[in-house]
């Protein structure tokens, strides 16, 4: 008997030995399979943004509402009636473009960085625990914002106003280069990496690991169901996780439409200034939006990911 579980603790072993290698050889990959990789993300969150694009403006909205001030909040629905009562269904797509734009390279670095990001961790520290995941996950989310701020910029700005739709979104960037200069397009770039970071890595850290929870303690195998499931968990927690770095960030990207306020010199200040004068439930603003938006989002970017790697004959995240 003492035989056969040594044998057997032998095999256990070997196969450890063997998944830990395979895991190291996973990257780096050829340049086609990089190209998919990339590609996949990028058009994943692509499509999930076009659908619940409408929810992001609202969101907006709703972030701006009693800017300085204390008292009682429109709800989401009140403010959707408005918004197409004045400005009618188009409204509901104002930044549009900028936002596809964004998605596909944010999306792209995003979700692309996640995987090599974890590669390097493993060969550093010979471990992807969950701590690793987080930083690998944050490590994406701050890079690609970084190179992307200046589309999200020019995307809240267009949400926010419908007058200027007119010009489209080279107009809104000629004019916020003339008046505010090149360093307004990186605004609130400070508050984005914190939420990116803080997003990336809640969401797919926790898709991740949930996807494993699920597998090693469900009937659960890779598929629709593995993947609807990991995916809303994410969604939940990456929600609770960024709202109030969400809102500042988007105080900090629309200082110019709220001049009465006067200028926020930081993240660290403007979260100050939102709970002292407008008191900290404040900083959810817009949080039941967030959560309508980002969860469906996280599901429909997971689940629809994961079909396209497959297409691509790339492994599930």
């Amino acid at each position: 008997m003492d035989g056969g579980h040594s044998h057997s603790s032998s095999r256990n072993s070997d196969s450890l030995v063997v998944k830990v290698a395979e895991e190291k050889q996973k990257w780096p990959v050829s340049s086609s399979q990089m190209v998919s990789h990339f590609a996949t993300s990028g058009l994943s969150v692509a499509v999930a943004t076009a659908i619940t694009h409408p929810l992001d403006v609202l969101k907006v909205r709703l972030q701006m509402q009693l800017v300085g001030q204390r008292g009682p909040l429109t709800g989401m629905g009140q403010v959707a009636v408005q918004v197409l009562k004045k400005e009618g269904p188009k409204a509901l797509y104002l930044g549009l473009m900028p936002a596809l734009i964004r998605s596909v390279l944010y999306g792209g670095l995003r979700l692309g960085l996640y995987e090599p990001s974890k590669y390097a961790c493993n060969l550093a520290f010979g471990s992807t625990n969950i701590l690793l995941k987080i930083a690998s996950g944050a490590f994406a989310g701050a890079v690609a914002t970084a190179l992307t701020n200046p589309v999200e910029v020019l995307k809240v700005r267009l949400q926010m106003n419908a007058n200027q739709r007119q010009g489209g979104p080279m107009a809104e960037m000629r004019t916020i280069v003339s008046e505010e200069g090149m360093r307004a397009l990186w605004k609130g770039v400070g508050p984005a990496m914190a939420r990116a970071a803080a997003l990336t890595a809640s969401q797919l850290a926790t898709y991740d690991e949930t996807k494993q929870v699920l597998i090693r303690w469900t009937p659960l195998d890779e598929g629709f169901h593995l993947h609807l499931l990991s995916s809303t968990v994410a969604g939940t927690v990456s929600t609770l996780v960024t709202a109030p770095m969400d809102m500042i960030k988007t105080r900090l990207m629309l200082q110019r439409e709220s001049k009465t306020v006067g200028n926020y010199k930081n993240g660290f200040h403007c979260a100050y200034q939102v709970m002292l004068k407008e008191g900290p439930r404040a900083l959810y603003k817009g949080g039941f939006a967030i959560f309508a938006r980002l969860g469906p989002q996280t599901t429909i970017t997971f689940i629809l990911c994961e079909e396209l790697r497959k297409l691509a004959g790339l492994d599930a995240i």
